[in-house]
């Protein structure tokens, strides 16, 4: 049986006045021939926005699908991060031209700040990010995992715009003022782990919605963020949960189940604990 049309993924405009498309693929925890093999069926369903980062030790596995399924590299969104301890301006202009060359491109879509770092001025490291985009090498400056307080820093430092901003958003991390503020000023927030590394799958009163929509619970998690007019991440190895998520774009949610969801709120994180100390800074 042939397969049906696959949808087109929107993109989101950013304030720098480029486009990051809607849907992509999280990389985190893909490694070795598993994660060559995702970006290549990514590729061939027509999703080709890949995230990844230095800390992520993948880039020559995402650099190696690039050349092995053939894809037009114009016609691929990357999006790398340098890691918090590379911030300086020497450390993070080494640290993307070493992303660079094991992703095997002259340029980067999108360059984040991954963490923010109090012992490094952000204007320092934004500074170096505007070097690196005057060069060429990378085309949009972000940041990921910065609060409000982050974000009014790096605009008092910088006249970098910032395009996105990456943090854990799901329906259990609500993160409604931080959302709020980025849509003020233009920022598109990306949100990494969506599906709350599984438990959204398992929920009882999201698997009910979808029963309405004849969606699953993972589907209307994922609209809800695509309706709050987010970008998404979230990991998928398998070409079956990448064919189900694709399936977000072509129906909305009811407003009263929108608010239903922002409702299930627990301000609850999945990420390391660890990590989010630097979210607190």
């Amino acid at each position: 049986m042939p397969r049906k049309p696959l949808p087109q993924i929107p993109s989101l405009q950013m304030p720098d006045g480029l486009s990051i498309p809607q849907l992509g693929l999280g990389t985190w925890q893909l490694t070795g021939k598993a994660c060559v093999n995702a970006v290549c069926a990514a590729f061939s369903l027509g999703i080709k926005h890949i995230d990844t980062a230095e800390l992520y030790s993948n880039q020559k596995e995402i650099g190696k699908a690039i050349i092995d399924s053939g894809i037009d590299r114009a016609d691929v969104f990357i999006t790398s991060k340098v890691w918090h301890s590379n911030l300086s301006r020497s450390k993070a202009i080494a640290a993307c031209e070493a992303t660079l060359k094991q992703l095997n491109t002259d340029y980067l879509d999108l360059y984040l700040i991954h963490w923010p770092n109090k012992e490094v001025p952000v204007g320092e490291t934004l500074a170096a990010m505007e070097i690196l985009q005057k060069e060429g090498k990378i085309r949009s400056i972000g940041v990921s995992n910065f609060t409000i307080a982050h974000l009014k820093e790096a605009a008092e430092h910088s006249t970098a715009k910032i395009a996105t901003n990456q943090v854990e958003f799901h329906p259990y991390l609500y993160q409604k003022e931080l959302l709020e503020y980025c849509k003020s000023k233009g920022i598109i927030l990306t949100a990494y782990s969506p599906l709350a590394h599984g438990a959204v799958a398992k929920d009882g009163a999201l698997k009910e919605l979808g029963e309405r929509y004849g969606k699953s619970a993972v589907q209307v998690a994922l609209r809800w963020l695509v309706q709050h007019g987010m970008a998404v991440i979230p990991k998928m190895s398998s070409e079956e949960h990448m064919l189900s998520n694709l399936d977000v774009f072509s129906w909305k949610l009811l407003p009263s189940d929108m608010k239903k969801i922002d409702g299930m709120d627990k301000n609850k994180r999945v990420i390391n604990p660890w990590f989010a100390e630097f979210e607190r800074e």
